[in-house]
């Protein structure tokens, strides 16, 4: 099973427990992109590479279509999760809170922009920013269609880290 859908993750230890009873897999990505995927391992390394580095605060801005309804959108999500996960900051929040253990998420929603994320690393001599722009929605089929291919004849709990055989 390829599950790109969100807002289903409290239930995930559940569905696990459920792929293994019966024998399958299932690979949950809350973006099947490609160049997405390769971009949240980016930002876990740097991450890792900023946690030592006080002076500089970080924030995201993720950018999308205005039909989209959740807000900050998954991906973000992510992004915020991957660097939480290798550094000091404890949480992330939207278009908030700036305290020194939040990481704060703007987002954007504006016509036609299939999706932008921005990951910004300021202090004040220098700014680091890593960028991903989607120019159409064709690569998160194709992902999707990666990923389930990669899936045939396998069980358990994957990845797109896994498909992609990054990190």
């Amino acid at each position: 099973m390829v599950v790109g859908t969100t807002g289903w993750y409290d239930d995930f230890e559940e569905v696990k427990a459920k792929m293994a009873t019966i024998g399958g897999a299932i690979l949950p990505a809350t973006n099947f992109s490609l160049g997405v995927n390769i971009y949240l391992e980016i930002n876990r390394k740097l991450g890792e590479y900023m946690n030592h580095q006080s002076q500089y605060d970080v924030m995201i801005e993720e950018t999308h279509h205005t039909e989209k309804l959740d807000a900050p959108s998954g991906t973000a999500i992510t992004l915020a999760e991957g660097i939480i996960d290798n550094s000091l900051k404890s949480s992330w929040t939207l278009d908030g809170d700036t305290e020194d253990n939040n990481i704060p998420i703007t987002a954007v929603r504006t016509p036609d922009v299939p999706g932008t994320h921005t990951i910004s690393y300021d202090s004040i001599v220098d700014s680091i920013d890593i960028k991903h722009t989607a120019h159409n929605r064709q690569g998160f089929a194709l992902g999707a269609v990666v990923a389930s291919e990669w899936l045939v004849d396998k069980t358990g709990v994957f990845s797109m880290a896994d498909v992609l055989n990054l990190g």
